[in-house]
């Protein structure tokens, strides 16, 4: 088997065998320990389950591509581009204080000072996890769209905190 460390589909697709990845090592499965293992399929069920498996991995390599390559050395984060979702202050968003966020944006949206799509875009991503390309496939709009109205809801947020101290 090569070791093709950059493609788990390339590792996959010019192997003889269907390769299976671990987070320890790597398994590759011939022809012949499958039809010894599976007395009842063929070299047609092999090449079958082969193709799906080539097909899964391209399409993993293909999400990854359309994501980006988001990897890098602990040393470079420093110098790391922002990240897509901007962060509230530390100390309240990712603390105990996340009930006194949730009260301050739904503060700010009854006094019209969040939209609508601000108030449930920063809720859902910030409280339920969900992420900016999820949310924005659910809407149907451009991942942009709902990057900036967060980021103008997480603006309007710090500005609140700022004038609360």
């Amino acid at each position: 088997m090569k070791n093709y460390r950059k493609s788990d589909y390339a590792l996959n697709k010019f192997s003889e065998g269907i390769v299976y990845q671990f987070s320890d090592r790597t398994l590759e499965i011939s022809l012949e320990d499958f039809l010894r293992d599976n007395p009842g399929k063929t070299e047609a069920d092999f090449l079958a389950l082969k193709a799906v498996s080539d097909e899964i991995y391209l399409e993993q390599a293909r999400l990854e591509t359309a994501q980006g390559n988001k990897t890098f050395s602990m040393t470079g984060l420093e110098d790391a581009i922002a990240h897509p979702a901007p962060s509230l202050d530390d100390s309240y968003i990712m603390s105990d204080d996340r009930r006194r966020v949730k009260l301050a944006v739904d503060k700010l949206f009854r006094c019209g000072r969040l939209t609508v799509k601000q108030k449930e875009r920063f809720v859902r991503h910030f409280f339920a996890g969900v992420s900016l390309r999820k949310i924005a496939s659910d809407e149907g709009v451009h991942f942009t769209s709902v990057d900036e109205s967060i980021r103008q809801a997480v603006d309007k947020l710090r500005t609140y905190f700022k004038e609360i101290r």
